[in-house]
């Protein structure tokens, strides 16, 4: 008996959809694509249940006929390409023609469609890659794709699915990335029968962002237009100082088509450098386009890889561009009071330096005190005798630190009896911060500050799902967030470390943690930990100078951590030169 044999069509079929369609939002994805290819000015995209029992995509453009929707749920069947060398010269976003046939083999599947002069449209059913009917129907011009029961041939796949909410986030972040790639095209996206957006047609690219990622966001982007050597640079870059925390508000496409490119991202980082502190991404929706034939897009089945013949080159052109386009803004008119527009830095680390600061104490507040040239924490509960530790080995002879002086606002510099220490001041104040506020966290006693006006935060659909599903430990941690509609929160009171000014970048950073894992859910000490880091980060302001007072308990405070010797990103809190290094130093 023989041990090799072909698969059957409809078996091949369901393992390619394995590569083709990983969820839902990749279904949609894939007809999205097929409306745009057929010319439609208008879509509409209707999901329920995260799309596991209904997406619906229907779409005005050019229709099939009854032998070529046929054809269209064969394998390799696709009027986008006839070569190979076609891929050199390719206008349209789909061409292997693998994404009907899986998604038929893995659902029940129902397409109607109907091309400019025929007198009736053609109906096809499709149940689990096995033909149910072929006949005729009434219908508009266009195609309507009925997809339900996703997965139900293959059980195994829908395990592996996400809650509603999530499946249903990614799949209105898909709808609005082909959205903003095709301005011109009327999209409606409806969700368990409620609109969720309907964006006319757009002339602009700032319209369509203003339109699907709202005003707030639009209004901190600005107009970025380049051309050289046959590649052409356009879109919308946040101004100088304005970041987020991860890279997932970085949206770029290639020939109009939404791309993952560590090429161009790393380019728009690397071209931000000097205007966002580090760690921080630029918001970006970037249209890259250049000759076809420079661009490979069949790298991955799911075509959001491309390659890039010459990537030096295309690196090099938009660092260039972005760069030219951030010094023009930063070298723009004077505007009134003497400040250029790249004065406004709202997330530069040195923002508010020197500004009071709410004091750090969680008893009721007393009268206002003088200010301190360094504000450190207070304490956080009463007294309680603590057991011996380790720490106290390498407690310093705090007496025998005898202070020289302040260099460039951030090292304070001592003499020892075995040479010199010099103490980086703001990773000595991080250490402090993070293991008071962690200890409180851990505690799960946060005092928090009601605003005077709530401060309001849009959100993508992806984050805000995640907020919705967070709301009860950010409560536990000092945060009042309430839902506003649908992706939009009020933000009502912050904890009291915080200044009301922060609360909405921070929370945007904290989200940002939550989606990269940082912070997972099923670990509430590691958790902790992180909101601690970015709490002790953010509640820092340090003014420009510090007297010989402040910095001694700055010490001493240090040396009152677990971990006295690094900040909670690692960094030494403090290096010592001793006698010898200083010798060797001078050739002595």
């Amino acid at each position: 008996m023989a041990k090799v044999r072909l698969l059957s069509d409809r078996v091949a079929n369901q393992i390619a959809a394995g590569e083709v369609i990983e969820r839902p939002a990749a279904v949609v994805k894939e007809l999205v694509e097929n409306a745009l290819d057929a010319g439609a000015t208008r879509i509409e995209v209707e999901f329920r249940h995260g799309g596991r029992s209904l997406m619906r995509v229907e779409d005005n453009g050019s229709g099939m006929s009854r032998d070529d929707a046929l054809l269209a749920l064969e394998r390799h069947a696709t009027s986008k390409i006839v070569e190979a060398v076609d891929l050199d010269r390719l206008a349209s976003y789909g061409f292997r023609g693998e994404a009907l046939p899986s998604i038929a083999s893995v659902s029940r599947f129902e397409l109607q469609t109907r091309e400019e002069g025929s007198d009736a449209g053609t109906e096809i059913l499709v149940n689990g890659g096995k033909f149910v009917h072929v006949r005729e129907c009434g219908r508009p011009v266009g195609t309507r794709i009925e997809v339900t029961h996703l997965f139900n041939s293959v059980p195994a796949r829908r395990k592996f699915l996400k809650t509603d909410q999530t499946e249903a986030a990614h799949i209105v972040q898909c709808v609005r990335l082909y959205a903003l790639a095709c301005p011109r095209t009327a999209f409606t996206l409806i969700e368990d029968g409620r609109v969720i957006f309907r964006s006319p047609e757009c002339a602009t690219l700032d319209e369509r962002v203003g339109e699907i990622f709202g005003r707030q966001l639009a209004e901190g982007l600005m107009a970025l237009e380049a051309v050289e050597s046959g590649m052409r640079l356009s879109g919308l870059v946040g101004r100088p100082g304005v970041g987020r925390a991860t890279r997932h508000e970085m949206i770029v496409f290639v020939n109009q088509r939404p791309v993952d490119s560590r090429t161009l991202n790393y380019a728009l980082i690397e071209s931000f450098h000097e205007s966002l502190p580090k760690g921080r991404y630029p918001l970006a929706f970037v249209f890259f386009e250049c000759d076809p034939a420079t661009v490979d897009v069949n790298v991955h089945p799911a075509k959001r890889e491309v390659r890039f013949r010459s990537e030096p080159a295309v690196r090099a052109f938009v660092i260039r561009s972005v760069l030219a386009r951030l010094r023009e803004i930063s070298e723009g008119p004077v505007a009134e009071g003497g400040l250029r527009t790249a004065d406004f830095k709202t997330e530069s680390p040195t923002v508010g330096l020197g500004s009071p600061r709410i004091p750090f104490a969680f008893a009721p507040r007393a009268a206002p005190a003088a200010p301190r040239a360094e504000t450190l924490p207070g304490p956080v509960s009463p007294a309680v005798p603590a057991p011996a530790d380790p720490r106290s080995a390498i407690r310093p002879p705090q007496l025998a630190w005898r202070f020289v002086g302040l260099a460039h606002g951030a090292y304070a510099l001592f003499e020892t009896t075995a040479g010199l220490v010099l103490l980086d001041r703001r990773a000595a104040h991080e250490r402090v911060w993070f293991e008071r506020l962690h200890d409180q966290f851990r505690r799960g006693a946060v005092p928090s500050q009601r605003l005077l006006l709530p401060v309001p935060v849009e959100l993508d659909p992806i984050l805000a799902v995640m907020m919705l599903d967070r709301l009860k430990f950010l409560h536990a941690h000092g945060f009042e967030v309430m839902e506003f509609g649908r992706n939009f929160f009020r933000i009502e009171a912050v904890p009291a470390w915080m200044e009301p000014a922060d609360a909405e970048p921070f929370l945007r950073d904290l989200l940002g943690a939550f989606r990269e894992g940082r912070m997972p859910e099923d670990r509430p000490d590691l958790a902790r930990e992180e909101l601690a880091r970015l709490a002790a980060a953010k509640a820092i302001r340090l003014p420009p100078t510090a007297g010989e007072a402040e910095l001694r308990s700055l010490v001493a405070q240090l040396f009152d951590t677990r971990s006295p010797l690094t900040n909670p990103a690692g960094r030494p809190t403090y290096i010592e030169l001793h006698h010898g290094e200083l010798a060797r130093r001078f050739q002595k």
